[in-house]
């Protein structure tokens, strides 16, 4: 609590405020967020320094999980070290606050100093201060730790560590001005390890003296920082007795003022939110739906410098002819695949002027080798070519960022790299959307909830790898259930306004599973086109990068065109009448094709096959015409996942609720069955479950 009023200069009525309850208006009255606790919201603040110059300092919202947003923090400086063209990263400083025992025991921490000097993630150097109290909650050092000193994980990356005490102010002011000054020259990491003491109990109501009381009698009758400096001022003769108490005087009638003054605060979203993003909408302002096409010139134009090499650069032959194959289908507008939708979206987002980052492991190439973002020449080793870099003049930057091996930490970098501009497409990709669960925490913590905790929007993209392709229980599936556990639509509510805009401002983050490039492209468009932010996952493809069906015309990528959240059946070479529809097959992503497939090769020509393109928010109006169309059929939701998994819990009572009014639906599940582990690894027993579930689908 001592940074957001001494540092941030956050009103000191506003504080008091929130320990009484009533500070934060109805969540029901307008869209103010939940609150959280008082240490854990970010704020922004001008103070002027001693020299008349002034410095702004941003406080970055944070949950109790300890030190998750350090890597949050570094991606937000890297952010603004590139919106304000500081590329000597000197205009920008990170600044982190640790606890000792969490210092050393969060991998989070090792996490985030990795990224220290890696190019795409440096930040010209960290200021680490360690508030040293010598114990965690009820836990001694000697638990806690194997190390002999608390801070010994910044010897990984050679950070000099200076410890100083606690109690001599003047010795830690002197460290601090030291710490900055290696930081100013050197550009890298640097931590200043203060060794003093926690007053009182854990979160300062905790009794310590149940666990700690030799610790806790000594503390009792040690004199307090104040104390022992102000007796150091006057002993030195920096400061007269008398001045010293009208000093404290002066502090304590201010602290009982403000605290008179909070009884009648009330705060604003305002107070909260950033001005960086003053031009987007709230969940109360309803938004406008906007054309995510582009001018089919427009995508000609951009495709040609988009699948050109340079003269004279040398290729892999395999990747020379992925690029000869792309500028054919530019050429052609047939045959759009995946990874050339996805450039497309990047490239004309460039040419718009919004910033484009893609991060993770491999990202550059692709896991799949499908991307091909970057180039590497055979024969002249060193040299690289990025096409997305070098479409015209005007463009804004495009960075693809192979990643170090982190999840947790690389995402929460990307995060705080997505939170400071809205005009910026920030993507953070897995390897295979199996590993995303190592970063659980800042999904559960941040990316999820973060706009109703804390007022901040974010138009994070997550890319998860995920289908059943017999690859086993470690490459297969992104946990989708869990996203949509988290998702905060109600599974009972069929409101007017659905489909209209307001579903999706009302949501806390959207879950798609799309099918077709322009799907991709328009998905990953609507991000930054619209009028406001919210974190995007996406299931990502594995098999359908190559797959033969899952290609788009250019003129599914043109002007006129947008993203759709629901493909129902086309109709072609079914039974013309409606009312003898037998089945209505509901489903998304992967499985789709199976049972496309499927139904060709059985001349089904009664079971309609319709795609749930964006789960959630879930499009209520989209299945409810689908069932009013088709009266007698039974509505049934096929997965590929096994049934405590995928979007089957998610799907069954929205599907309910969306059928009210025509007729009572209750969704047949077609699927694999309960398992602990997603998939088997097993190519035989992978086909005979794919056999069993499309047997069960046209049955």
């Amino acid at each position: 609590l001592n940074v957001p009023p001494n540092v941030v200069r956050k009103p000191l009525e506003q504080i008091f405020a929130e320990f009484q309850g009533v500070a934060t208006p109805n969540p029901d009255d307008d869209f103010s967020g939940s609150g959280d606790v008082k240490y854990h919201l970010g704020m922004s603040y001008t103070r002027q320094t001693v020299s008349g110059k002034p410095v702004q300092i941003s406080l970055v919202a944070n949950p109790s999980h300890l030190e998750a947003v350090n890597p949050v923090v570094e991606g937000k400086v890297r952010a603004k070290q590139h919106y304000m063209g500081d590329n000597e990263r000197t205009r920008v400083m990170p600044i982190l606050l640790h606890g000792d025992a969490a210092f050393s025991g969060q991998g989070v921490v090792f996490e985030t100093m990795g990224l220290s000097d890696l190019h795409d993630y440096a930040t010209g150097g960290t200021i680490h201060i360690v508030v040293n109290n010598q114990i965690g909650f009820t836990t001694d050092p000697r638990s806690s730790r194997s190390s002999p000193y608390c801070t010994d994980v910044a010897k990984a990356i050679q950070a000099p560590i200076f410890h100083v005490n606690g109690d001599d102010v003047e010795a830690v002011a002197r460290v601090c001005r030291l710490a900055a000054k290696y930081r100013k020259k050197f550009h890298k990491d640097v931590v200043v390890d203060i060794v003093c003491y926690r007053k009182h109990g854990h979160n300062e109501i905790d009794n310590p003296m149940f666990t700690q009381p030799l610790m806790y009698t000594a503390i009792r009758k040690h004199p307090s920082t104040w104390t022992k400096y102000r007796e150091f001022l006057i002993g030195s003769g920096g400061v007269k007795e008398v001045d010293a108490v009208e000093l404290e005087e002066r502090v304590m009638g201010e602290l009982t003022g403000k605290l008179a003054e909070s009884r009648g605060y009330v705060s604003k979203p305002s107070d909260w939110l950033a001005s960086n993003w003053a031009g987007l909408l709230p969940p109360t302002v309803t938004a406008s739906i906007l054309d995510t096409g582009v001018a089919l010139e427009t995508l000609k134009t951009v495709g040609m410098p988009l699948t050109t090499l340079p003269e004279g650069f040398s290729p892999h032959k395999k990747v020379g002819d992925v690029y000869r194959l792309r500028q054919k289908m530019i050429e052609t507008g047939e045959g759009i695949d995946w990874a050339l939708g996805e450039q497309l979206a990047w490239a004309t987002l460039l040419l718009e002027g919004n910033h484009v980052r893609i991060s993770g492991q491999d990202v550059e190439r692709g896991t799949f080798s499908h991307r091909h973002a970057v180039v590497h020449d055979q024969k002249n080793l060193g040299d690289r070519y990025c096409a997305l870099r070098n479409l015209g003049p005007g463009q804004a930057q495009f960075d693809a960022c192979n990643s170090s091996l982190s999840e947790y930490g690389v995402l929460g970098f990307e995060l705080g790299y997505a939170l400071e501009n809205p005009a910026s497409l920030i993507l953070w990709e897995a390897q295979f959307g199996d590993f995303a669960n190592t970063a659980q925490c800042m999904i559960d913590q941040f990316i999820c909830c973060g706009e109703q905790k804390w007022l901040r929007q974010s138009g994070l993209v997550m890319l998860l790898p995920h289908g059943y392709e017999g690859q086993g229980p470690e490459h297969s599936s992104a946990r989708l259930e869990r996203f949509l556990q988290m998702c905060d639509d109600d599974e009972d509510v069929f409101s007017p306004d659905i489909g209209k805009g307001r579903q999706a401002q009302a949501a806390n983050w959207a879950v798609v599973n799309v099918t077709t490039p322009a799907q991709y492209f328009h998905v990953l468009r609507r991000q930054v086109v619209r009028e406001f932010r919210k974190p995007l996952i996406v299931m990502s493809p594995k098999s359908l990068l190559r797959h033969r069906l899952v290609k788009s015309p250019i003129e599914d990528l043109a002007t006129g065109t947008s993203f759709h959240r629901y493909i129902a059946d086309t109709g072609d070479g079914l039974v013309p009448e409606p009312d003898k529809m037998r089945k209505l097959i509901l489903c998304s992503g992967k499985v789709y094709f199976d049972l496309l497939l499927e139904r060709e090769k059985l001349g089904v020509t009664d079971v309609a096959i319709s795609r749930v393109e964006q789960i959630s928010p879930f499009p209520f109006d989209h299945v409810h015409a689908e069932v009013e169309k088709y009266p007698n059929a039974e509505v049934v939701w096929c997965q590929e996942e096994s049934k405590n998994g995928g979007s089957w819990f998610y799907t069954r009572p929205r599907i309910t609720t969306a059928a009210r009014g025509v007729r009572d639906v209750r969704p047949t599940y077609v699927g694999r069955g309960p398992a602990a582990a997603t998939s088997t690894g097993s190519a035989a027993q992978h086909k005979k479950e794919l056999d069993a579930l499309l047997a069960a689908a046209f049955a």
